[in-house]
């Protein structure tokens, strides 16, 4: 699957948005992916998974034991990619503001582990969900995404595979372009505006 099939299953699936929207990483921007369109659809869901787990098994020189992922937006990718690679599959919520494991899961010590979100940005919450897989035991072994929208600069610690990488721009709050500023920003995202 190349970058531009990925990114028409976005636009296919409406999931390409253009407007001002604030995103998880506090940035503002022209541009969305709202991964929950595109991973509605079953099938393409399924589709994209398998791209990525072949990805990963391509570029993983160890065999990968599970596949953990930060919940909201990594949650069902992780599960769907999970699935391919025929490995269990659990998430990581924010208790207090820290990810952490619950309801039940646990990772064997040392279980080779690959970590899976939707979207990077700037890659902190795929950092964040990496120290938790360490703080549970875990040795993260890689991580996938179905876009890197850092176009490959975001440093989370691990190789990262991604099925396309976009370069949209991104503003900080205070310096929202002119043409955004009378736009009431969004932020479509699970964390929601505060």
């Amino acid at each position: 699957m190349t970058p531009e099939h990925v990114l028409q299953e976005f636009r296919d699936a409406q999931a390409l948005l253009d407007g001002h929207f604030v995103l998880s990483s506090g940035l503002h921007s022209r541009n969305y992916l709202q991964c929950a369109r595109v991973l509605m659809d079953t099938r393409r869901a399924a589709r994209l998974a398998e791209a990525l787990a072949d990805k990963l098994r391509a570029s993983i020189d160890t065999e990968i034991e599970c596949v953990v992922a930060p919940a909201m937006g990594g949650l069902i990718i992780g599960h769907e990619v999970a699935r391919a690679l025929g490995v269990p599959s659990m998430f990581l919520e924010r208790v207090d503001g820290t990810f952490t494991l619950r309801r039940g899961f646990e990772l064997a010590a040392q279980a080779r582990t690959v970590m899976i979100e939707d979207i990077v940005t700037t890659g902190l919450s795929s950092r964040e969900a990496i120290e938790a897989i360490h703080a549970h035991g875990g040795q993260v072994v890689g991580a996938g995404c179905l876009i890197d929208r850092s176009a490959g600069t975001a440093n989370i610690g691990v190789n990262l595979e991604s099925l396309a990488q976009v370069s949209f721009e991104t503003f900080e709050a205070d310096q929202v372009p002119e043409d955004l500023q009378d736009t009431p920003a969004i932020k479509p995202g699970s964390r929601g505006l505060k």
